[in-house]
């Protein structure tokens, strides 16, 4: 007679990890390594299926920095060449040359189609106290068919990262009155503007980009190649801040060559007159002019021209709902591991970098559960894969009882070469410079480094260059 569910021993069940992302499946390799079954849930009929809805975007670390170590193992008795390492790949081919090859050699032990719909404890909810730890998770899976399904796990990684959960217009973190309305002319995606359905939609026409990241560089320099061959293109590029010496990013002197490069692109677009930035403004509405274009409205009352599209790149926040029943501890500000928010803040760091992390600063009271990859982060901008994958070796490492391995720090960051610009929110009017003047380099100049952009959500932590 099988053993009771209230008595399955934890190390009979699999590590689940949940998203078969760039993260996620390095979690799985580590986990095979270490002799510790793994199982991967994702949502999506493919290996990196986020990875490829922005598969037109190239990211701007290089291949060497893109495949995780333990992966690679995995990988090589099966005749898998690695690309070149010092070239730059786009989604697309990070999708299909990498993670699809990986989860292949993983096998049956990715599931696809698989939604995670909760994690709890066997037989306690968020409340109970008692035997708590001794209980396995269990986690609820919707399958595409509509099926549910509970499964047993040892332990939890969740490498479903943040792609699904994009941020709104508003400032204040709510949708600007009216975006639901505008919905059909709003995007929140960095446009394919090789497609020439979606080139279509832009070309000719006025777009506000609202956003000052990666992301945003992004749309700002492919907008920009489109208004070369199409007249009348045009982007208006709304920042909730002032122009400063470091809202373009480090330039040349950014340890990533082409984040840097991505960074000069996007002031290229302003200073050859195929954007105008709007500074200072956080929008309050968004509404229909007469022609039916939108006028958005900040918070100051200002009314900006009519546009006929917008492009929100305003960052990416976690789902944490079907973690409703696990006890995390989170950073109230960041949605961030408490132990992780102080590292990457964006209200307390515009100079320094990310000291590396793992099983310790991603550790929560509910032992045995861990957010990695981006959803680690909560809602900070500042995330590159290699962070990733060391936080994944670390945690592994923990949960295969290898604390000397977990401790150990195995990864330098590259640095952004930019300095100043205190916390998320200033008055423009004492950042705006217009030498483009920053307090580690002087004004960035153009460099070619092929066809530089970033992918979403692929950033990295600021550094100081002093």
């Amino acid at each position: 007679m099988s053993a009771p569910l209230t008595h399955v021993p934890t190390t009979d069940l699999p590590t689940v990890v949940i998203g078969a992302g760039p993260v996620g499946l390095a979690a799985a390799a580590h986990l095979t390594e270490r002799g510790i079954e793994p199982l991967v849930l994702e949502a999506g009929p493919v290996a990196g299926s986020a990875v490829r809805e922005w598969g037109h975007v190239r990211l701007f670390s290089s291949w060497s920095e893109l495949v995780d170590p333990a992966a690679e193992k995995l990988l090589a008795p099966t005749g898998w060449t690695a690309p070149d390492g010092a070239t730059y790949p786009s989604g697309a081919d990070w999708a299909e040359r990498y993670l699809q090859p990986l989860a292949d050699v993983l096998g049956d032990k990715v599931r696809y189609g698989a939604t995670v719909t909760g994690v709890s404890r066997l037989g306690r909810d968020r409340l109970v106290d008692a035997d708590r730890e001794q209980q396995p998770f269990t986690v609820r899976v919707t399958l595409t068919d509509g099926t549910e399904q509970r499964i047993l796990a040892r332990a939890v990684i969740d490498a479903s990262g943040t792609w699904t959960t994009p941020s709104p217009i508003g400032s204040d973190g709510l949708p600007a009155l009216g975006e639901h309305a505008a919905s059909e002319r709003i995007s929140y995606r960095i446009p394919d503007l090789k497609d020439p359905a979606v080139r279509a939609r832009y070309a000719g026409r006025r777009t506000a980009v609202i956003g000052s990241g990666a992301s945003a560089f992004t749309a700002l320099a492919t907008l920009a190649d489109v208004a070369k061959d199409e007249p009348g293109t045009h982007t208006v590029w709304i920042l909730r801040r002032g122009i400063s010496g470091s809202t373009f990013g480090g330039g040349t002197a950014d340890q990533l060559p082409a984040r840097g490069a991505l960074g000069l692109a996007a002031k290229a677009a302003v200073d050859n007159g195929h954007a105008d930035a709007v500074t200072g403004f956080r929008t309050e509405t968004i509404e229909p002019a007469e022609d039916g274009r939108l006028v958005l409205t900040g918070e100051d009352g200002r009314r900006l021209d009519p546009v006929d599209e917008v492009v929100v790149l305003t960052g990416l926040r976690p789902d944490l709902s079907f973690l409703s029943e696990i006890r995390l501890r989170l950073d109230e500000r960041l949605q961030a591991p408490v132990e992780l928010a102080p590292l990457i803040d964006p209200n307390q760091h515009s100079c320094g970098t990310v000291y590396p992390h793992g099983h310790r600063e991603l550790s929560h009271p509910e032992p045995g559960i861990y957010l990695v990859g981006m959803k680690s982060y909560g809602r900070a901008p500042t995330f590159l894969a290699m962070t990733g994958y060391e936080q994944v070796r670390s945690v592994v490492a923990a949960l295969a009882g290898d604390t000397e391995s977990a401790d150990r720090v195995e990864l330098t960051l590259p640095e952004t070469g930019v300095c100043g610009g205190a916390g998320l929110f200033d008055d423009p009017a004492t950042t705006e410079q217009s030498d483009g003047g920053g307090c580690c380099a002087p004004e960035p100049a153009l460099v070619q480094i092929g066809a530089p952009a970033a992918a979403d959500g692929e950033q990295a932590p600021g550094g100081c260059c002093a």
